[in-house]
């Protein structure tokens, strides 16, 4: 055989052991459950399968034909809000109907997180992310009420805007989630453009593998809160690098100082919303990956103050990550907190928004949670890709599982008309949701439904203080010392 042959020879083996690497890496390792298994209070948590690299199924995005629209669920009706958008991210609704929404990717600065996160940011370009951000506030409004946002205003666009995300009002104040700090503007509710600079609130980490950075103000808007994600998967660059992240901050607007660190453990957290039966704040999470397609699911959950769930070391509260090589905080096994609900591994859940009343989406989603998945880009099959509704009950406790709202984002082919990010109400009750690689922001409705009852604020009682001790008294005498110690038995 001559040199020639043999070097094409050789060159045909090498591009069949790529050809089939690529297509192992490609497909993955198919499922052994469905998302409703890894969904609800109770969700299967599977045999961990360690990945070397990570599986690839990345829904390829081709947008939406005119005539074409996600399938709603039964009784409500879809339509589109707004279109031609940049890589809308986040809409919020101010007091007087307008709505502003985030235009923007992540920023030319983002940490690669290693190998996966290097790998993960090259595969979301192909999934229509991980552009060239827009850094745009757009302000919408559907001046004639007929849902149908008929005017368009670029509110900011300069060197103050970094990869926005997060957005909150209150008190003629417009807070900003930039990659790397929270900024505030005067606004006032119907101007049509911010003009004047703004004030820095705070520092936050720069970039990182998660760089959305999602606020939401307490109901008496003097305090804020930040999420913050990691910068990498499970910590592999060294726990240096993630101070401050996978971690929601709390920052008191009445009083000069320091932010606190309000809850740890959260690899990345994102939709903040304040259950209105309990008070609480909750937050949707999107857990590890390189696991398998089973683990770990994505989590809805309440975050009280100090709690820590866990991240990196340890998921669901019981199951330790032996992947990761830093040392785990002292005692935290006996602290870290147990997630509320599963909302299925890799959903990618975003956008997250309580019904809290005065909605019109019918009486089967008046109390609950609406969430924006935005879906798998390493799972077999895909999951994701829509907008679901968790119902509560009436002391604040979510319920079943998911009820799909909005389907039909994720072809027969594998390919996607867009992808779910952020949800938020219209001042008339009906749902707002972005769909990012799209450039669309989709209305959802009941049509002919009356707005839903507020949800009532839970009450507990309380105990009246005892003023004496039950049984005989002589049972306590000489227990104690007179320094208050027990006595040797």
């Amino acid at each position: 055989m001559s040199t020639k042959r043999k070097l094409l020879v050789a060159l045909l083996i090498a591009l069949m052991v790529i050809g089939g690497f690529a297509y192992w890496l490609w497909r993955g390792t198919p499922a052994e459950h469905t998302t409703e298994q890894l969904s609800g209070k109770d969700p299967v948590l599977a045999e961990p399968k360690v990945e070397q690299i990570p599986s690839i199924a990345i829904a390829k995005p081709v947008g939406w034909a005119k005539d074409e629209a996600p399938v709603a669920a039964k009784g409500l009706e879809v339509k589109r809000f707004a279109e031609g958008l940049e890589h809308p991210r986040v809409i919020y609704t101010l007091p007087n109907g307008d709505v502003i929404v985030a235009e923007a990717d992540s920023p030319s600065t983002n940490l690669g997180g290693g190998l996966v996160g290097w790998i993960g940011q090259k595969l979301m370009k192909r999934a229509g992310s991980h552009g060239e951000s827009a850094d745009r506030l757009t302000l919408l409004r559907d001046g004639d009420g007929d849902g149908t946002a008929e005017q368009r205003y670029v509110l900011i666009e300069d060197k103050h805007m970094a990869s926005p995300s997060g957005l909150a009002w209150a008190d003629d104040r417009l807070y900003v989630g930039n990659h790397d700090a929270v900024i505030v503007f005067d606004y006032k509710l119907g101007e049509t453009a911010i003009t004047g600079e703004p004030r820095k609130v705070m520092d936050l980490p720069p970039a990182g593998n998660h760089w959305m950075r999602n606020l939401v103000l307490s109901p008496d808007g003097n305090r804020l809160y930040v999420a913050v994600g990691s910068a990498s998967n499970i910590g592999e660059q060294g726990m240096e690098i993630e101070q401050g992240r996978a971690a929601i901050w709390e920052k008191d607007l009445t009083k000069d100082g320091f932010p606190r660190q309000f809850a740890q453990g959260l690899r990345n957290a994102n939709g903040l919303g304040w259950n209105p039966a309990s008070g609480e704040l909750w937050t949707v999470v999107n857990e590890r990956d390189m696991l398998g397609p089973d683990l770990v699911p994505d989590y809805l959950t309440n975050v009280p103050v100090g709690a820590h769930y866990g991240w990196p070391w340890i998921y669901w509260k019981k199951y330790d990550d032996d992947r990761v090589k830093s040392a785990p905080p002292e005692y935290i096994d006996d602290f870290v907190r147990k997630p509320e609900y599963a909302l299925g591994a890799h959903t990618a859940p975003l956008g997250l928004a309580f019904a809290v009343g005065g909605e019109r989406m019918g009486a089967e989603f008046a109390n609950g949670a609406f969430i924006a998945r935005h879906g798998s880009w390493n799972r077999n099959p895909p999951a994701g890709y829509d907008v679901v509704f968790v119902k509560f009950d009436a002391n604040g406790n979510p319920q079943g599982l998911p009820v799909p709202v909005l389907t039909g984002f994720l072809k027969d082919n594998g390919d996607t008309r867009g992808r779910p990010t952020w949800v938020a109400f219209a001042r008339d009750g009906a749902l707002l949701v972005t769909d990012d690689t799209a450039g669309i922001i989709w209305r959802v409705i009941a049509p002919g439904a009356a707005p839903s009852p507020a949800i009532q604020p839970v009450k507990v009682g309380r105990l009246p203080p005892r003023r004496q001790l039950d049984g005989d008294p002589a049972q306590y005498r000489g227990a104690f010392g007179p320094e208050g110690q027990a006595r040797q038995q």
